[in-house]
């Protein structure tokens, strides 16, 4: 079964960028949908962004709509969140997914540890 781990995160201030990508080994997800997810402290994991598996198609949550952008490199079996004007609010462990392309966590079926993204103000 595929492996996803995700890189990036830290600590950064309120307006700052962060660049998290998601690295799939033992197999591929090139012929799936790779989704982001987020869980704050205290808070259920929500959907952040997800692409389908050619590329052309991304769906975003509201929160984060227009500053962030989800892309993937197929070649390198790698998926990148880049994440512009940070707020407190998107302090979270960012987990990345391999399924379908679904906003819904039930439409995914491999998930990797996470990365910790903290937004001070």
């Amino acid at each position: 079964q595929v492996r996803l781990v995700e890189s990036g995160g830290g600590v950064v201030q309120t307006g700052a960028s962060l660049r998290l990508s998601c690295e799939a080994s033992g197999g591929t997800f090139n012929d799936t949908g790779v989704g982001w997810f987020r869980q704050g402290p205290g808070k259920d994991r929500e959907f952040v962004a997800t692409i389908n598996r050619s590329g052309f198609s991304t769906h975003y949550a509201d929160s984060v709509k227009g500053r962030f952008t989800i892309s993937r490199d197929n070649a390198k079996n790698t998926v990148v969140l880049q994440m512009n004007d940070l707020k407190p609010a998107d302090t979270a462990v960012y987990i990345c997914a391999a399924g379908t392309y679904s906003r819904l966590a039930r439409g995914y079926n491999a998930w990797g540890q996470g990365t910790q993204v903290t937004v001070s103000s």
